[in-house]
């Protein structure tokens, strides 16, 4: 299929102050500003419009920071309920789902929301990029972008924790250009994110930025997109489990578009969030009517992530207190923080797979878990609108249609290595890479 694609058109803007400044191909700050703040994209096309389904993920690039187009996509798709919604005597409950679901028109190869960052991050590189990617990631981001990157031939490192590679399955072979590191048993995303940090630090290596880049968060967003487009309006209600809470924050954004383009209402959807107990640091800071993060010792921290099922819901430094942070999101569009628990998740999921006819990620039966609380507890009103952000699902459907394999990691490093040892064991692993004065930073 020939595609018709042109780069985007947009600016940078400081969510802190509102300057506005050119993106120099991978700006992720404000220039010349000290105080923590996240940026966004302006674009030029304040309307939003809806390309043929058949670009998948790029339908939606009027509103998307890329450059180019990549092959292979699916957009999230949205549809309304009638089982789960039956069951809970709501009247308009939308269910956007990002995963594999061929009846649906949801073809995402590995089964999560995760490649719609992946597909905008590789659209916002130019083809002459220079560096090694680096991306940390408690599983479903990993294999998202390795996919992607194996398949656009962008070099990439993924950092992993070890007790997480159960993750990293694929229907097809990961090229070489694509390495995978992890911390080593007992740690966690949070350690796997310190690793990608000292491999930031070593020439030939940049980040891919996590909330901070425009990309990702716009990619994400492109869920409420969906939705809007499909409903005809803004819902009242986005649910939604987070770990970083970048999801949200992409959720906030994309309904503060819709508004401006004007023809989707001028109201903004209450932001249902949730956690997997008893892992809570959003929940507790929220809680506590604190920006800051609480203490959290991070012994403590990685216990708790071992007993939660949605171990991709383990940020322990989510961007929660940053000036356009998730913060800033529940206080301006209104919501709560709700809790969870592995019983409830469960419970959530197979009552999915009964009434909606499809598997869902422990993640996403977070978000289920927390609708029907709040449905119960008579907190969200029976006609209301309501998006359930289905962030992952068809796994285990996927896994018995396909046949897959799994990418081993090419070292496994001890948490907190120094960073001449994670110098010496990367620049061995992408040798012909560093070779190549094109990759190199």
């Amino acid at each position: 299929m020939d595609i018709d694609f042109r780069p985007t058109q947009y600016l940078l803007q400081s969510v802190k102050t509102g300057q506005q400044f050119s993106d120099k191909g991978w700006t992720l700050d404000a220039p010349g500003e000290d105080d923590p703040t996240l940026i966004r994209a302006v674009y030029e096309e304040v309307q939003l419009n809806v390309r043929d389904e058949s670009m998948g993920i790029f339908r939606f690039a009027d509103w998307l920071p890329v450059q180019r187009y990549l092959a292979g996509s699916s957009a999230p798709v949205t549809y309304k309920s009638e089982g789960l919604a039956a069951h809970l005597g709501l009247d308009n409950l939308y269910i956007t789902f990002s995963g594999y679901w061929p009846e649906k028109g949801a073809n995402m190869r590995t089964c999560s929301f995760k490649e719609t960052e992946a597909f905008a991050v590789g659209g916002r590189l130019e083809d002459n990029h220079k560096g090694v990617l680096v991306v940390a990631s408690a599983g479903n981001t990993a294999r998202a972008f390795a996919r992607v990157c194996s398949d656009n031939n962008i070099p990439l490192l993924l950092c992993v924790p070890e007790d997480n590679l159960d993750a990293m399955w694929f229907d097809s072979p990961i090229k070489p250009h694509v390495r995978l590191v992890a911390t080593r048993t007992g740690s966690d995303y949070f350690d796997a994110i310190a690793l990608s940090n000292t491999a930031c630090n070593i020439p030939g290596f940049f980040g891919e930025g996590g909330a901070k880049n425009v990309a990702r968060r716009d990619g994400m967003g492109t869920t409420v997109l969906s939705a809007a487009h499909f409903i005809g309006r803004i819902p009242d209600y986005y649910f939604q489990a987070v770990g970083s809470g970048t999801g949200a924050i992409s959720a906030w954004e994309a309904n503060e578009r819709l508004i401006v383009d004007g023809r989707f209402g001028r109201h903004k959807m209450q932001l249902m969030v949730s956690q997997n107990a008893p892992f809570l640091p959003i929940h507790d800071a929220w809680k506590a009517g604190s920006r800051e993060m609480l203490p959290l010792d991070p012994d403590l921290a990685r216990r708790q992530v071992e007993e939660i099922l949605g171990k991709v819901l383990s940020n322990r430094k989510p961007p929660y207190p940053v000036t356009g942070g998730l913060y800033d999101a529940l206080n301006d569009a209104g919501g709560d923080v709700l809790a969870v628990t592995n019983q409830e998740l469960e419970a959530a999921a197979d009552l999915f797979l009964s009434l909606e006819g499809n598997d869902v990620h422990q993640a996403a039966a977070v978000a289920v878990a927390s609708l029907i609380s709040e449905v119960k507890a008579g907190r969200v009103a029976k006609d209301a609108v309501i998006m359930l952000n289905i962030t992952g699902g068809g796994e285990k459907r996927f896994l018995r249609e396909k046949e897959v394999t799994y990418m081993k990691p090419d070292h496994i490093f001890d948490i907190n290595p120094a960073e001449d040892e994670v110098k010496d064991v990367l620049t061995k692993l992408f040798k012909p890479q560093y070779q190549d004065a094109r990759l190199l930073a």
